[in-house]
Parts: C-alpha cells; sequence; structure tokens
C-alpha cells in the first residue's frame, strides 16, 4: 500500500501512517528495506510525532502454561485489543496528516489507490 513516511526512529526504523482513514495503514514501524521511495513530496512539519518512539510498539509478553488433551482444543484464543493510547495517538497524528494530505491535488486518490507490481514491471527503472 501506498503510505506516508513521518520519521525514522532510534532504532532505524521508518515510523509511517496510511493514514488510517484513507488506507486502512495504522502508525506503523516499517525496515528501509521493504519500502520504496517516490518522488511525491508532502510537507508534514505541522504533524506532531515527536511522542511517537520504539518503545510504542513493543508488545506485552503472556507466559502461558502447556496445555494438553482436550484443554488445547476447549481454550479460546484471546484476541489483543489496541490500547486507548494507540488509538489517540492513531487519531491525532490522522487529523493532522489528513489535512496535510487535502492540500495536494490528488495525493488523497493516489494514497487511496493499491499498489502492484506485475510480471514484467522493473521497479528500478520506473518513474513514481
Amino acid at each position: 500500500k501506498r503510505v506516508v513516511f513521518l520519521k525514522q526512529l532510534d532504532s532505524g526504523l521508518l515510523l509511517i501512517s496510511g493514514p488510517f482513514k484513507i488506507n486502512g495503514v495504522p502508525l506503523r514501524r516499517v525496515n528501509q528495506c521493504y519500502v520504496i521511495a517516490t518522488g511525491t513530496k508532502v510537507d508534514v512539519s505541522s504533524v506532531d510525532v515527536a511522542a511517537v518512539t520504539d518503545g510504542d510498539f513493543t508488545k506485552t509478553v503472556v507466559s502461558s502454561s502447556k496445555k494438553e488433551g482436550d484443554e488445547f482444543f476447549a481454550g479460546e484464543s484471546e484476541k489483543s485489543e489496541v490500547s486507548q493510547e494507540k488509538k489517540d495517538m492513531q487519531k491525532k497524528v490522522d487529523t493532522a496528516l489528513i489535512a496535510v494530505v487535502e492540500k495536494v491535488p490528488n495525493l488523497y486518490l493516489y494514497l487511496n489507490a493499491r499498489f502492484s507490481l506485475s510480471k514484467n514491471d522493473k521497479p528500478h527503472e520506473m518513474k513514481f
């Protein structure tokens, strides 16, 4: 999917966002090798992402005991819920980012479109 680069985190990973309302991509850390940079420029200086760090993306580890027999199949899988802090951070970043995206003509449609490469496409020769 097409996303907006917000900043580089201390670990070297990139902080990106869809925004979630446009194409369903939340605030996320991505390794640089999975990103293809384009020539499209957006001024994201008005988006406040200074509070976002690598620590915001760590998961809590829940230790569970081994289950045997019927206990294994009877147990319901616990779904991890997104914390209210992450929802608030996503909403704050998205409102500022959507305002910036709407200033650039056709950028909303560009971000909403799905990115794909077919068999004969050569991304190193393309101009994005």
